[in-house]
């Protein structure tokens, strides 16, 4: 299938090509139907041999997740500290949150990832990290989820687009550029309910994949972007006017860990660190959502 010729494929194997030939030649005999037709030289596989590669390729999909948590285990890493998070949470609460935790534990070795809360839950389940925070409660039956705290959805705005308002509802942006993050995640599903219990269309404009680029196309003026408050607590409010949404819309902060996973003393402190730092960011916010731009 990926060489298109028993030489390609006896060569990628480090085999001899009567052998390859005789293994497909077993395969077919098995199976019942040819899985190859010859043509100038080539082999083109039958519609038999695509949709068994197509289930194939899956096999291959988890063989390969075996052998990552083999890998895992097998190397371990005894005193460090994995942590996964969102690119929203990894920008704004990290940094407060590392920086107290090295204060009493600079001993200890962290590796942070920056994944979408999807690759976190994989990667969780595969026992590659120990934490991962991601907004939303778990998705994944090995996983379990503790509320860290909630951030509200606010309105990035380029400064002159709402003036002199403190706060808008979703309908005043029926007719404004609107910037929105790509669907499928926790948070568009959050929008797209209240939305419809608003009667409000999804408006037409830009899509990006993270929320900080959302943010900066609204502090270029490209349009309004709906984001949490801690990625607009890094805003510049010389560009963009925070505004509070009405009525309120809260987005839940979840630590992941493995089901019944014991939690280590570090590990605890670092979920500590985290936590205060998180509510400091939205203590903060609060103080200045809605403020004139």
């Amino acid at each position: 299938m990926l060489t298109g010729s028993v030489s390609g494929a006896a060569r990628l194997l480090n085999l001899t090509q009567p052998a390859v030939s005789r293994t497909l030649q077993h395969a077919e005999l098995q199976l019942g139907f040819p899985l190859f037709q010859r043509s100038r030289n080539r082999l083109v596989p039958t519609r038999e041999a695509l949709l068994l590669d197509a289930e194939i390729a899956k096999l291959f999909h988890q063989l390969e997740n075996v052998n990552r948590l083999a890998a895992t285990l097998r190397a371990g890493s005894p005193g460090q500290l994995r942590v996964l998070m969102v690119p929203a949470l990894g920008q704004t609460i990290l940094p407060a949150a590392l920086a107290e935790f090295r204060r009493t534990h600079a001993e200890v070795p962290v590796a942070v990832r920056m994944l979408n809360s999807r690759e976190i839950a994989a990667a969780m389940a595969l026992h590659e990290a120990d934490v991962g925070y991601v907004f939303g409660p778990a998705q994944h039956p090995a996983l379990s989820g503790e509320l860290v705290c909630e951030s509200p959805l606010v309105c990035a705005a380029p400064a002159g687009m709402f003036p002199g308002r403190r706060h808008i509802v979703l309908e005043d942006l029926i007719d404004k550029p609107v910037v929105m993050q790509d669907q499928g995640d926790y948070m568009s599903g959050v929008l797209a309910d209240a939305r419809r219990e608003a009667g409000v269309d999804a408006p037409l404009g830009i899509t990006v994949q993270t929320l900080h680029a959302a943010l900066a196309l609204a502090e270029n003026g490209i349009g309004a972007a709906i984001v949490d408050a801690f990625t607009a607590s890094s805003s510049d409010p010389a560009r963009v006017q925070v505004l509070r949404l009405d009525p309120e819309l809260q987005i839940p902060i979840y630590a992941l860990r493995l089901e019944q996973a014991e939690m280590s003393v570090q590990l605890r402190v670092f979920a500590e660190c985290f936590a205060r730092a998180a509510r400091a960011v939205i203590e903060r916010g609060r103080g200045g959502v809605g403020a004139p731009a």
